[in-house]
């Protein structure tokens, strides 16, 4: 029987396509004006970042060849650590993944907005916003074979233009764009601290391909690969598109921008540059909302699976994908999106908090994961002796821990507070499924 008869889905092109889906994001085409006020040590943070995510993405792929099992980030935790450990990263991740979708869903009516400016205007953002959300809620109802189907058409599709801009870019770069090296005012370890989080950001999703496990196929090979080549692919694009925007649009005009890629490619191919970028714009924040939507309906499901949720994440609709999860997140985000639409902060202070908290609350299962590897491989190889952390492995830890630094006190305060919040919640499911528990 052939794996796709036993119901798994994804191969390479569609776990590497959930890799840079959810990767290249909001966080990558809003990147350049947010880091312009750092001049040239953007650029050096963004190669740092690079090689860090890379680490990380070489400990995943450890990890899934070492337990392919659905659940990431939080079925490596619990393999290593135990079900408390589990049940947090478990709690805290899911929060960052619904917790950025508004995110992503604004940064898409954004774009839409932009092509189309008569529709500008508070309410039609929020009904955009929204029908963005649940339109991918939708699709992804239909089962796990869909998502994927529309990840790589959504992935693949935005990848052109954007890789136009990145390489073709770099000839219409004005040397003089790169004159100061670091015109923040700010010491180069303040500076790059509070870059990290900015960037790391845009790195969020390196480990999607690990999630779904259970509907891979193949997956202690398929996983490994896309994982690398993901983020390898979209490290390159971060890069060379970082270099490019910001060497052909002005810095003082750059650092106001709200579509930096695609004022780029207007001063380089006019009004028809601008509306195809634009449009990759639009199919990007599409194709990450579908490739987060995936995971944040499988995280809660493989910790409902092993009794840490509520026993309702774990029910499987009629086509064999975990609806409940799905609405219910989706449900979460949108109580974030219409919060955010009600209250009197702009979008700015809104994702600069929401880059912080969803960052910490992502990077906190990266640090434990980091040193997850030789804990897991003593769990299934069943009580051998505890291999040696590797270089790469410290590597990846150091970074993670940096980058939580860099996302500032009210970030990460209100990030702790949010994963205690989960305490009771496990106090709780402990007096209700007892037996349930390891």
């Amino acid at each position: 029987m052939s794996a796709k008869a036993n119901g798994k889905s994804l191969g390479i092109a569609a776990c590497t396509a959930i890799v840079v889906g959810n990767m290249v994001g909001s966080g990558f085409y809003l990147s350049p004006a947010i880091v312009a006020p750092y001049g040239n040590l953007a650029v050096l943070v963004w190669i740092i970042m690079g090689l860090g995510a890379a680490c990380l993405g070489l400990v995943f792929a450890r990890l899934a060849r070492l337990a392919p099992t659905t659940g990431g980030p939080y079925a490596y935790t619990r393999l290593a650590y135990g079900d408390f450990p589990g049940f947090l990263i478990a709690w805290g991740y899911w929060i960052s993944i619904w917790s950025t979708m508004p995110i992503i869903a604004i940064a898409f009516a954004g774009a839409v907005i932009e092509l189309f400016p008569s529709l500008h205007g508070r309410i039609v953002v929020v009904v955009l916003t929204l029908g963005a959300i649940w339109a991918v809620v939708l699709v992804n109802l239909r089962g796990v074979s869909a998502a994927g189907l529309f990840a790589e058409l959504t992935t693949y599709s935005k990848l052109l233009p954007f890789a136009a801009v990145a390489i073709f870019g770099l000839l219409y770069v004005d040397i003089s764009n790169f004159a100061e090296f670091n015109p923040s005012g700010q010491s180069i370890i303040g500076a790059t601290a509070a870059l990290a989080p900015v960037t790391m950001f845009a790195f969020l999703g390196l480990e999607s391909a690990t999630v779904p496990a259970g509907d891979v196929r193949n997956p202690a090979r398929t996983i490994p690969f896309a994982t690398v080549l993901g983020i390898t692919i979209a490290a390159v694009l971060y890069v060379l598109g970082t270099v490019a925007v910001m060497g052909i649009v002005p810095r003082a005009e750059l650092v106001k921008s709200v579509a930096p890629f695609a004022d780029a490619a207007g001063i380089m191919w006019g009004e028809v540059g601008r509306i195809a970028v634009s449009l990759a714009v639009i199919i990007s924040s599409i194709g990450a909302l579908n490739g987060w939507t995936l995971l944040m309906g499988q995280v809660p499901m493989a910790a409902a699976n092993d009794g840490l949720f509520p026993p309702v994440f774990s029910r499987l609709s009629a086509r064999n994908v975990p609806a409940i999860g799905i609405v219910v997140s989706a449900l979460f985000s949108t109580v974030l999106v219409l919060t955010q639409a009600a209250g009197s902060e702009g979008f700015a202070a809104f994702y600069k908090l929401v880059v912080g908290l969803g960052t910490m609350t992502a990077v906190i299962p990266y640090a434990f994961c980091a040193l997850a590897g030789s804990l897991v491989a003593k769990r299934v190889s069943k009580g051998a002796a505890i291999p040696r952390v590797t270089v790469i492995e410290i590597v990846a830890f150091i970074f993670a821990i940096f980058t939580l630094i860099g996302c500032g006190a009210e970030p990460v305060l209100y990030g702790l507070v949010l994963l205690l919040l989960g305490v009771p919640f496990y106090v709780w499911l402990r007096r209700i499924m007892p037996a349930t528990l390891s």
